[in-house]
């Protein structure tokens, strides 16, 4: 760091000398097809759409709209490669090709890691160092679980359900590929793949994985498309399972969809996480656990911790420390390995984070942005605290979904605890306190499917992940992430 970065360090954020990873290493084709019956074809109306680096705006490729029929498609050549091929692979030849598509994700991993920060516009160093070891961690973990289903606790033989549709979102889009497909996968189910229009990239790249891992033909179908396309996923009658991330708004019409027929069906939609912060807490590592709660992945988290209850006494000394720690946070180019936050995923969700965050000064909530200076070009928005929240501001009460925290107080256990459960969310909330006794005292009455105790956005391909209430239902990961892909 030179004399200037130094002098600048001292004033705010930590400035360093541009550390940029090659763009090249992508190798980004200019236009995709859909991947059907184990090869890319064109889509049946020709329709197409852009893909865009949401950090510059630029065009990454062009990409095919799938229509219904294309939809169709899809999903007979998985039930054809379900009942003449997969029914009857074993589970240790299934396992071999899980792993196959494991260390191939490895060897691939800086390539996939570049490809998923152009598109999505994560800092590469999440890209790199998060999701894509996690991606191949969970192909790994249910490779392991593929010949071993007799013992998964769900009784002696379990069936697989058959083809399974599964809709992915934005904000980790190959991790969430895997999060789906390795269980499906493993359990002996084909997959008809659906990722999100804004990022569907690194799911079209892991098509070129399968093909090479030498996948059997249809045992995964990749479509790329709108809402449309999704929902014509979703109400094809050759579908057995749907999976589905996503936003809870999303997630309620696809219930209804599907509330008729007999397909099986697991939602892991919104959350408004609550980070409960006692006086006795580890207050440097909690307070970047709370960044890493909020601030990771631009806030584009289901689970993040984007409410802070701090127990009064050390309210003013937290809020002081946590909006000079924003100031230091790196905001910029992600393809720069230092930087901390990168880019929106789109200007719709750009535009959402603008109008609550408005909302949140016109409720009378005290705002803290960070002074950093944001690009001309593509989608930013500063890092931001709001203090003197109320429950009932919109900002505590709905999902933003980007780098905004609110944060609120609390005096005794028993008053965070119900400002916790205050919301219609239940996926994750994280316990801050030396005290063992009390952690697990408000661990027990939290309504969330997921509870950290002194961290925070901790996951693992053997934990089980998922929500209560309007956060969804079912569990991805571990053993219990097998049960919504076997007939039980």
């Amino acid at each position: 760091m030179n004399e200037k970065n130094l002098a600048n360090s001292q004033l705010g954020a930590l400035v360093y000398d541009p550390a940029p990873e090659s763009a090249s290493i992508a190798r980004i084709k200019s236009s995709y097809g859909l991947f059907i019956d184990g090869a890319f074809t064109e889509a049946s109306a020709h329709e197409h759409f852009v893909t865009l680096n949401p950090a510059t705006e630029e065009v990454l490729a062009t990409v095919s709209r799938a229509s219904d029929a294309d939809v169709d498609r899809a999903v007979r050549s998985a039930r054809h490669a379900y009942e003449k091929v997969w029914s009857k692979t074993t589970g240790a030849e299934r396992a071999k090709y899980l792993f196959r598509i494991a260390r191939l994700i490895q060897e691939r991993s800086r390539e996939l890691a570049v490809v998923e920060t152009l598109d999505n516009g994560k800092p590469i160093r999440e890209s790199r160092d998060i999701d894509i070891p996690l991606a191949a961690a969970h192909f790994f973990y249910y490779a392991g679980w593929a010949d071993k289903l007799d013992h998964a606790g769900y009784g002696a033989s379990p069936q697989p359900l058959g083809v399974a549709g599964q809709i992915i979102p934005w904000n980790f889009p190959l991790l969430m590929a895997a999060w789906k497909l390795a269980p499906a996968l493993a359990a002996g189910n084909t997959c008809v793949l659906k990722p999100a229009e804004t990022t569907p990239l690194t799911a079209l790249v892991l098509a070129e994985i399968l093909e090479q891992a030498e996948l059997p033909s249809g045992v995964v179908n990749i479509i790329t498309g709108d809402g449309s396309t999704g929902a014509a996923l979703v109400e094809h009658p050759g579908v057995d399972k749907i999976a589905f991330t996503g936003s809870t708004e999303v997630g309620r019409l696809i219930q209804q969809r599907v509330a008729s027929s007999a397909k099986h069906l697991t939602l892991e939609l919104g959350g408004k996480g609550a980070n409960i912060v006692f006086e006795d807490a580890p207050i440097d590592e909690m307070i970047e656990g709370i960044i890493d709660g909020i601030f990771f992945n631009q806030g584009h988290v289901c689970c993040a911790g984007s409410r802070l209850l701090v127990q009064e006494s050390i309210a003013d000394e937290v809020l002081r420390r946590l909006v000079r720690r924003v100031e230091q946070l790196r905001v910029g180019d992600p393809m720069d390995k230092n930087t901390d936050v990168g880019a929106i995923n789109s200007a719709a969700q750009l535009a959402r984070i603008q109008e609550l965050t408005a909302f949140g000064e016109r409720e009378g909530a005290t705002r803290y942005s960070s002074a950093c200076t944001l690009p001309d070009k593509g989608y930013w928005f500063a890092p931001t605290v709001f203090a003197d929240v109320a429950q009932s501001h919109r900002i505590a009460r709905e999902e933003i979904f980007g780098p905004v925290l609110s944060v609120l107080t609390f005096r005794t256990p028993d008053e965070a605890v119900a400002k916790a459960n205050n919301t219609n969310y239940g996926l994750a909330c994280g316990v801050w306190s030396e005290k063992g006794s009390r952690t697990l005292w408000v661990a027990e009455r939290l309504r969330a499917g997921v509870i950290w105790a002194n961290t925070y956005n901790r996951f693992d391909p053997a934990s089980p992940f998922g929500g209560v209430r309007e956060s969804g239902f079912g569990r991805e990961g571990g053993r219990q992430g097998l049960e919504a892909y076997l007939n039980v």
